[in-house]
């Protein structure tokens, strides 16, 4: 949801083809003392390199390489077909034993969170020099990187659930689609490369998360994708690395096992700068937002378990719950260069983070366009004369009944314990922003796009965002945000910009 600016770009490439502006004209509104100590000329570009010899010559010694640990998967798996799941599951439901309550309460502040530094000083005697006291993990012990809980295994089995399809869909797109595919959307063999690497990451992802999970850590599945071209095909991907990241923010402060939580945050930040990779290749801004959302792992799972077709057998079973689907019927298409003339259900399909349809008249896409505000071709960065929503557009539903068959072989069924949907939960960056839900039928309705902010000037409704349906508006932080389950009638996926 980016401000309009094609005019100020046009502004600018006038500044640089013409005489350098006066040095006030060129500082940031409101930063003063902005002389440079430097000169300020650029250099005159000289003669350009054309050809290319042989390597310089430098000194170096002969060194071995020294094999690391072996990856549980190779780079391309054995686990390549496709497609819908049409057998008959014999176990249903998510993973369960004896449950002793129906809700987690929402209680006061723990009563041993009491320190507070009123001066800056050290409040308490140091264990070491140079070390103030407090901290986990801080005393000296042997870490251990195993999990640590029921509560550490079931997310981190469902961080290798994520890891596992991503792996399988960098090489499945590359596979499916031709080189002149991916030109044809503007992607060369440099950003196929890319994406090449990404997989080659995930399978070592996959191989640490195993490694910390142990002989019960689940193998790759076979998987059920939605996307018919390239253009698709990177939607998919940075909608599904979004709820992947999001997913481990949520729940990687909550783990027993500080150790495990450690590893998961080193690797979790590659997830991130791949979701902002494809967001470049789809013509979005990278990073429209200041902070990264947190979502549930019961989030997190609803929206991946569609996704996935089959598991062999004995694979191990999430305890996470499958809330049922919430589509988007206007969800903006950024395909379009204008994106407020996305038609109703323009995506590719029913399930939460289906792409939208990139297959649309030339003369209504956006993507061929060369002109600035209006061009979403790959780039580092981009702006758009139209946003692709606002606060005050109304935004339009329908949501599934619980019940509906979901995940490996069908073996998860969808369900919720809330009442009748009175609000729409928008969480974005630090942000659960509630709307009033207009209902209009049977498992239909609207709401308006909230305009609250996270700071002045940062809009927490932004980028690849989280929706959800509930029945209350329970206060809650991104630090308890899983308390909001028991009231989510359904869950979506908003493209905001």
């Amino acid at each position: 949801m980016l401000a309009k600016q094609v005019l100020l770009s046009a502004c600018l490439t006038g500044i640089a083809l013409a005489a350098p502006a006066p040095l006030q004209e060129r500082q940031v509104a409101g930063y003063t003392n902005a002389d440079a100590t430097f000169a300020q000329t650029p250099s005159p570009l000289g003669k350009i390199a054309t050809t290319f010899g042989p390597d310089s010559q430098v000194p170096a010694d002969p060194t071995p390489i020294v094999p690391g640990p072996p990856r549980r998967s190779s780079d391309v798996t054995g686990a390549t077909s496709h497609g819908p799941y049409s057998g008959t599951p014999t176990t249903t439901g998510a993973v369960s034993n004896t449950v002793t309550g129906s809700t987690i309460p929402a209680l006061p502040p723990n009563p041993t969170a009491t320190y507070y530094n009123p001066n800056g000083l050290l409040q308490h005697a140091q264990p070491a020099p140079y070390v103030p006291f407090g901290g986990l993990g801080t005393n000296g012990t042997q870490p251990r990187y195993m999990v640590n809980s029921d509560f550490d295994f079931e997310s981190i089995a469902l961080g290798l659930y994520q890891e596992w399809i991503e792996l399988d869909l960098f090489n499945n797109g590359l596979a499916v689609f031709s080189a002149q595919d991916f030109l044809d959307a503007g992607l060369t063999a440099e950003d196929r490369a890319v994406i090449a690497f990404m997989a080659q990451q995930e399978s070592g992802h996959a191989t640490l998360l195993s490694n910390m999970l142990g002989e019960a850590a689940p193998p790759q599945c076979t998987y059920d994708y939605p996307f018919t071209n390239v253009r698709e095909f990177i939607d998919f991907n940075q909608k599904l690395t979004r709820f992947g990241e999001s997913g481990v923010w949520g729940f990687i402060n909550h783990l027993d096992s500080r150790e495990v939580g450690q590893l998961l945050a080193q690797s979790i930040a590659t997830e991130a700068r791949q979701q902002m990779t494809f967001r470049q290749m789809l013509g979005l801004h990278p990073y429209p937002v200041w902070f990264e959302t947190g979502i549930p792992q019961s989030w997190a799972w609803t929206y991946l378990a569609p996704y996935i077709s089959s598991c062999p057998e004995n694979t191990t079973r999430l305890a996470w719950q499958n809330f049922p689907a919430l589509h988007i019927l206007n969800q903006p298409n950024p395909n379009r260069f204008s994106p407020n003339d996305t038609k109703m259900n323009e995506v590719v399909g029913s399930r939460p983070i289906d792409p939208s349809k990139a297959d649309i008249p030339e003369e209504e896409s956006c993507v061929h366009v060369n002109v600035t505000g209006y061009s979403c071709g790959p780039a580092i960065s981009r702006n758009r004369s139209e946003p692709l929503s606002f606060p005050g557009k109304r935004i339009f539903f329908s949501w599934d009944d619980p019940g509906q068959k979901v995940g490996p072989n069908n073996s998860y069924v969808t369900s919720t314990e809330a009442g009748e949907p009175k609000f729409a939960a928008w969480v974005s960056q630090l942000n659960l922003t509630y709307t009033p839900l207009t209902v209009t039928g049977k498992n239909e309705g609207w709401t308006t796009q909230p305009g609250a902010e996270v700071y002045e000037g940062d809009p927490a409704v932004n980028g690849t965002m989280f929706v959800a349906l509930t029945d209350s508006d329970l206060f809650l932080t991104p630090f308890n945000l899983s308390i909001i389950n028991p009231h989510v009638r359904a869950l979506g996926m908003y493209q905001a910009g």
